[in-house]
């Protein structure tokens, strides 16, 4: 019986995953914060969700920061 190979975090032309507590810490929030905005929805912050477990794409989390980068006029 063939049996296909293990999936691992990142495969080749995908982003890395990192948990919710990483993912805070790369945005400088707090892990219930996006613990709240995956509740709500408020965040519009994507996620991969197995079971219990949450993730985060690396190239999602520089796109929520791109997306939400405000310019100031002085």
């Amino acid at each position: 019986m063939n049996t296909p190979p293990p999936l691992t975090q990142s495969s080749p032309g995908s982003s890395p995953l990192v948990s919710r507590r990483e993912a805070a810490a790369y945005l400088g929030l707090a892990p219930q914060t996006l613990a709240q905005w995956a509740c709500s929805g408020r965040g519009r912050l994507p996620m991969v969700k197995v079971g219990r477990k949450v993730q985060y794409k690396k190239t999602d989390l520089d796109a929520f920061i791109v997306a939400n980068t405000q310019c100031t006029r002085a």
